[in-house]
């Protein structure tokens, strides 16, 4: 039987490459995801062991409120010190120390933009720390010197060449605050995977790094090298031994090494998991394709099956020949796929880097368990979907053997799976209405849309051979309008309504997901949209890109821009009344009038004034609000360290701490109601009124500004100017603002349609093998029609229309289906999205239709070339 499968294998080789093509892409897929994995693990580890090597113990300082710090806004207090460094210097056993400085820096490049803009983040600051040899290990240099002196900074190359500048360059830049200028005297090179991902790098002296992030001879961390022969364990606990009781934790050397490798699998195992479930996805449309080749090829060797049935085979064994054959297919495949999938894990790291992923680089790492989890998975699948048409194999009678040519064995009833799948659907679109009542995205919520959206997939495609006679009927009307060779393609694909279920299923798969993505993502879209700009009347949003807000007097500043018709300052702070927690807004009523727009229901803006608010029409209905009603609220934000209270009105009721947002009670008259929109929070009041209270600690959250009329052009550039141009300042149009909402989730989306692909080409490729290997099976047929007269043009045109509607069938199928799970599972973003919409993206949605019409022509191309260039004779005469 061995040899049997191998004669099968080589025999029909022609007609099995496209059932290996899917195996090897699923495979690929696989195999691509867990090199990746293994090797963005191993680059992570090695970055790891670079930046711990040598490093005995690791002293940290726990995170410590800001405090104020003059002009130079609030820089945080650390527990480790020069004092601290200079006693665990001191303890027997200890090599050296190195003591850092860690912050964020934002860069102006030459052209006089930020670098890195809005991702602070990824803008690494310390201090270059001088060796015996006047260099720092940690930071090789590539051109100059290090920074000695306070004007004085070096930058990683990388960051140099992407802000355009070179040694002797004055670099602008902005910790928290104002922007500053520093002398470039070196650039250094580096390994740390946030800056080889596009971060930036800059280095200062340790006395201004302190100066800058921290306070004079204080650190955030200080490394402990040992010297040769010390027990770690015993030195930490030495140097535990020297810590103060609070702002301070040790590590060993050993133990802070496992935290970072259990953080760093905790990190990919996430992104390995999602890849997976794609690759799975794409192997399981590929199941359609494997099965039905060999369901096909089964009919087509009816008669060599039954001839082996005959001479003594057993049902057994002809299983076994079938499923043999399959496992030889899929090793072949899989260990062409596993190729591929190198290709597939050397190019993603690069890719997801564009997207700001922050991988670090290292060479390919293939373990073990790659390339025989690919194998395994690829025979399995295929061995799988093979398993029921090796069971028709074995129910063929060796007195078929008597019969003069192929036949297909006639048609089984479809009762019992119209049953199954009507159950199936019912219940899966029973769960997915019950999704749509809620309005919470728990990780249960999750569980049971996937559930109800896995059960509906399933049961539409066990219906598929039952809904393909109405829906291809209805597709036969067009199709009949080119004649016969319409009139047969239609015949052709109700011919079998099982293979062409199960053709269009494969389709419909990807298109179902496609579509309920699509309707998801653009319905998202739409939604953040309308939260960025809903009520913003303003051409442009100033904001500060880090948690500092922007100085009280900015909006006075822009206010005098030329071409600046308004400037709103904006702020905000917490409001308690009658035990509902709200936001009220705080700004310049006059101005916030042109920068914003509010529909008041009662009352209006120019009500609004010390000690009178307005107050959104939600707010009203949930604490029982009215115009001309008072409430006795309390302002401000509760804070850990906690603030004393006062009682009575006017700023002067509440107790500056100095580190935290005053509190106190105020009594404030309703005077307006405006309809609920993101340009205000619940309630809306003075700036006076709230300031003092605010969540930015007195400062403003940020400014609207609107232009005269023709003047926003180019006014970004003179408000950055008059708020000093530093890096931090943002100063977005609503266009931009739009963009920066969507930014990532567009992002996603992209990289989930280039998922997805991956399923949609396996099923074309099912098309192309259905019409190819039918091709085969009807070649008497279709010799019959050409000798009474149906030409060549026609037999192709046959073939395409066949295809067409076998395509159509399945977007109908998968567009329907992907909608309805869309419209259920939107329901979930309520919370998150609060104006969150299902809305179908019909230019998209046709699109969808016509790749599905361009897929049919394209995959009928090789199948309809080979049926009109048949024999007709030989055709004829063909058994």
């Amino acid at each position: 039987m061995l040899r049997t499968a191998l004669r099968n294998v080589l025999a029909h080789k022609a007609r099995l490459i496209m059932t290996a093509l899917a195996v090897l892409l699923g495979v690929a897929f696989v195999s691509g995801t867990l090199v990746f994995a293994d090797t963005t693990a191993t680059a992570f580890r090695n970055a790891s062991a670079k930046s711990l090597k040598g490093v005995a113990v690791s002293v940290r300082a726990e995170e410590a409120p800001a405090t104020p710090a003059g002009g130079e806004g609030g820089r945080r207090t650390t527990a480790l010190d020069t004092a601290l460094a200079r006693k665990i210097r001191a303890l027997p056993g200890v090599a050296s120390v190195r003591p850092t400085v860690n912050g964020e820096a934002t860069l102006a490049g030459r052209d006089g933009r930020p670098v890195n803009a809005g991702d602070n983040s990824q803008n690494l600051a310390t201090n270059y720390l001088r060796d015996k040899d006047g260099k720092d290990s940690h930071f090789p240099l590539k051109e100059g010197r290090g920074p000695a002196a306070e004007g004085e900074l070096a930058l990683d190359g990388k960051t140099a060449e992407k802000a355009g500048y070179r040694i002797g360059d004055t670099v602008r830049f902005a910790t928290d605050g104002p922007a500053l200028t520093k002398k470039l005297v070196g650039i250094v090179t580096t390994d740390d995977p946030q800056v080889t991902a596009g971060g930036t790098l800059t280095l200062f002296d340790t006395a201004t790094a302190q100066k800058l992030f921290r306070h004079p001879g204080q650190f955030d961390e200080i490394a402990v090298a040992a010297q040769d022969g010390t027990d770690e364990g015993a030195l930490t606990d030495r140097v535990r031994a020297l810590l103060p009781g609070k702002g301070a934790r040790a590590t060993s050397g050993t133990d802070l090494a496992a935290e970072q490798a259990a953080q760093i699998a905790k990190n990919t195992q996430s992104l390995t998991k999602t890849l997976l479930v794609f690759a799975g996805i794409a192997l399981f449309v590929g199941v359609f394709l494997i099965a039905n080749t060999f369901t096909m090829l089964i009919a087509q060797r009816s008669r060599e099956i039954a001839l082996m049935r005959a001479v003594g085979a057993s049902r057994r064994q002809v299983v076994r020949s079938v499923l043999i054959e399959a496992a030889l297919l899929g090793l072949v495949a899989s260990a062409a796929g596993f190729a591929l999938g190198l290709g597939i894990a050397t190019v993603m790291r690069p890719l997801l880097n564009t997207t700001g992923a922050g991988l670090p680089d290292g060479p390919l790492v293939i373990t073990p368990a790659a390339p025989l989890s690919s194998l395994a998975v690829g025979v399995a699948v295929t061995v799988l979907a093979a398993w029921l048409p090796s069971r028709k194999a074995a129910k063929i009678a060796p007195v078929a053997v008597l019969s003069s040519v192929d036949q297909a064995p006639p048609a089984r009833a479809l009762v019992v799976r119209n049953v199954l799948g009507t159950l199936l659907t019912a219940a899966g679109v029973l769960v997915m209405f019950y999704v749509s009542t809620l309005r919470t995205s728990t990780e249960s919520h999750l569980m049971t849309a996937m559930l109800g959206g896995v059960l509906t997939l399933l049961g539409v495609i066990v219906l598929a051979p039952l809904l393909s006679r109405p829906l291809i009927t209805l597709a036969g009307r067009a199709t009949t309008r080119f004649g016969v060779s319409g009139k047969l393609a239609k015949e052709n694909a109700l011919r079998n309504p099982r293979r062409t279920a199960a053709t269009a299923s494969a389709l419909m798969i990807g298109l179902a997901l496609i579509t309920g993505l699509t309707v998801g993502g653009h319905s998202a879209q739409r939604a953040m949209v309308r939260e960025a700009t809903q009520g913003l009347a303003a051409d442009y949003k100033v904001t500060n890109s880090t948690a500092r807000g922007l100085d009280a007097d900015a909006a006075g500043k822009v206010a005098r821009v030329p071409g600046v018709a308004a400037a709103a300052p904006v702020t905000s702070a917490g409001l308690d009344t009658q035990g509902r927690y709200a936001v009220i807004t705080g700004t310049d009523p006059k101005a916030f009038g042109t920068a914003a727009q509010l529909d008041f229901q009662a009352g209006s803006l120019s009500d609004i004034g010390p000690g009178r608010i307005a107050v959104s029409d939600e707010f009203a209905q949930q604490a029982r609000l009215h115009v001309g009603g008072t409430i006795d609220a309390e302002l401000g934000n509760s804070t850990d360290s906690g603030t004393t209270s006062g009682t009575g009105t006017g700023t002067d009721s509440a107790k500056d701490t100095g580190t935290d947002t005053g509190k106190a009670r105020k009594k404030l008259t309703v005077v307006g109601i405006y309809a609920s929109t993101r340009a205000a929070d619940d309630a809306l009041g003075t700036l006076s009124d709230v300031l003092p209270y605010s969540t930015s600690s007195k400062e403003l959250e940020n400014v609207l500004v609107k232009a005269e009329t023709g003047q926003a052009h180019g006014l970004e550039r003179k408000i950055r100017a008059a708020l000093g141009d530093s890096p931090l300042l943002k100063v977005r149009s609503q266009e931009q603002l739009v963009k920066e909402n969507n930014g990532p989730l567009t992002m996603v989306l992209n990289m989930m349609y280039g998922l997805l692909g991956m399923a949609v080409i396996i099923a074309i490729l099912g098309v192309v093998n259905t019409l190819a290997m039918s091709v085969f099976e009807r070649t008497r047929e279709i010799g019959m029609l050409r000798a009474i007269g149906l030409d060549r043009s026609g037999v192709r045109q046959m073939v395409r229309l066949e295809s067409v509607v076998i395509s159509l069938f399945g977007a109908v199928l998968g567009i329907g289906t992907g909608i309805f799970l869309a419209w259920a599972g939107g329901s979930l973003t309520t919370t998150s999205m609060p104006l969150y919409e299902t809305v179908l993206p019909w230019g998209r949605l046709g699109a969808f239709l016509a790749l599905a019409l361009v897929i049919g022509v394209l995959a009928a191309i090789w199948p309809a070339r080979r049926a009109a260039r048949l024999n007709m004779l030989h055709a004829i005469q063909s058994a």
